[in-house]
């Protein structure tokens, strides 16, 4: 039996999750089409797409389904990346741009036809996310995204302050961005969800075993661990922000923001009738960001950057109290049931990466807060790349090479303390 998931870092999400597909360990030495490194939202993607592809599959984690970022995150289904529309084709020039532009435009749509697909039990909502506007920096914010994303086609629409206040349950905000492309979701249960789809597809899912080697062996690769090896002509990397081991410089270039959420006991009906009251997820513009949306039964779960852990957890769980009665004055005297948290990886650029780190042996990393619906997206074109029905020249990205972050263990102390520092002194006054 697999060990349970802990209260600190997956919380919520863990009670409340149906049960991950049976795994074992790694033993032996197995032989597949394509060996998968990571069981989130890019790996599974990846090997349901080409098991149903007819190639065989074999997945290695090092932990459990959804350890990492998976089974962490607030459940927003985003479309698009943090980077402004048009900042993006300057980055990565208009072709990669305007690609990966179109592709995470329509991720979310991707997310909801595999749920509906597999029946994925996992507390979808369609309704849309809320993108709110603090001070007239953020109006102006959400005003250019609006333009830019509408330019393009988009189903967004940019809400004044009355209709923001209905639709979110505060007068905190003057505007807010409806993205009507968008949802929210139970982020551990869908990324079970993939698993228990790929195990249907015939997947061979290894948890409990990290990856010691990648190592050539003639025209193949073996992918070895304690308990045993898979030796296939194609690896896909799909660890992300959690990577130890062989290529831990995927984890390297990038900077770990630290992220919490907390969640109150389900709510009464009468304050659910007038926060978020259509069942929509949402975040503000504010440097140091909060993020709120219900979860099935009710309770709403509030979070920003932080990392709870030593002194630091008294400290932003008693700011999200705070915060949460600022903007939801109904909600005082109401507790969290369960706190956790987790690391975003942050690229300098703030975009995500694909990189060929040797023939055969592809990988994208990098999503920067942003990973259900980029993550199911990129698993679905790594595992067409690998079958060849898309070249590097087709892809959304460019190949690039990995390098270590830049200054990026000062950064990650600063970005931790910092969050610590404002939170113990803000909303207190």
């Amino acid at each position: 039996m697999a060990p349970a998931l802990e209260p600190l870092t997956h919380g919520l999400w863990a009670a409340t999750a149906p049960a991950a597909p049976a795994t074992v360990a790694l033993s032996g030495d197995l032989r597949a089409d394509v060996a998968v490194v990571g069981a989130g939202y890019t790996g599974l993607s990846a090997a349901l797409t080409l098991a149903e592809a007819g190639a065989k599959v074999v997945v290695i984690e090092a932990r459990e389904i959804g350890f990492g970022g998976a089974g962490r995150n607030v459940g927003l289904v985003n479309a698009g990346m943090w980077v402004m529309p048009d900042e993006l084709p300057k980055v990565l020039g208009p072709v990669h741009g305007e690609r990966l532009l179109q592709v995470l435009g329509n991720g979310p749509a991707e997310v909801f036809a595999r749920v509906d697909k597999h029946a994925i039990p996992c507390e979808l909502r369609r309704e849309g996310t809320l993108h709110c506007a603090v001070g007239e920096a953020g109006v102006r914010e959400l005003r250019d995204r609006a333009q830019q994303w509408q330019g393009r086609g988009a189903d967004v629409q940019l809400l004044d302050a009355a209709e923001t206040r209905r639709m979110v349950g505060t007068d905190a905000y003057p505007m807010a961005l409806l993205d009507r492309r968008a949802g929210v979701i139970q982020p551990l249960a869908y990324v079970r969800g993939l698993a228990t789809a790929a195990v249907a597809a015939g997947v061979d899912i290894r948890c409990e075993s990290p990856v010691e080697q990648i190592a050539a062996a003639n025209d193949q690769w073996r992918v070895t661990t304690t308990g045993g090896s898979v030796t296939a002509p194609r690896v896909i990397m799909a660890t992300d922000a959690y990577t130890k081991g062989p290529w831990e410089i995927i984890r390297k270039e990038q900077v770990y923001l630290p992220y919490f959420n907390c969640a109150t006991t389900p709510l009464p009906e009468n304050i659910l009738r007038h926060i978020l009251p259509e069942g929509h997820g949402a975040w503000d513009t504010a440097e140091v960001l909060s993020s709120f949306r219900m979860d099935a039964a009710g309770r709403l779960v509030f979070g920003s950057v932080g990392a709870l852990r030593g002194p630091a957890q008294g400290v932003h769980s008693g700011w999200g109290q705070r915060a949460m009665t600022r903007l939801f004055p109904a909600l005082r005297g109401i507790g969290f049931e369960h706190e956790w948290y987790g690391y975003i990886g942050m690229t300098e650029d703030n975009l995500p990466r694909f990189h060929r780190f040797a023939d055969g042996v592809v990988g994208v990393s990098g999503y920067n807060g942003r990973g259900i619906a980029p993550g199911t997206v990129m698993g679905r074109i790594l595992a067409e790349h690998v079958l060849g029905k898309l070249s590097e020249d087709d892809l959304p990205l460019p190949v690039t090479t990995p390098q270590e972050a830049k200054h990026r263990t000062a950064k990650e102390v600063y970005y931790e303390a910092g969050a610590a520092v404002l939170h113990a002194v803000e909303h207190r006054f």
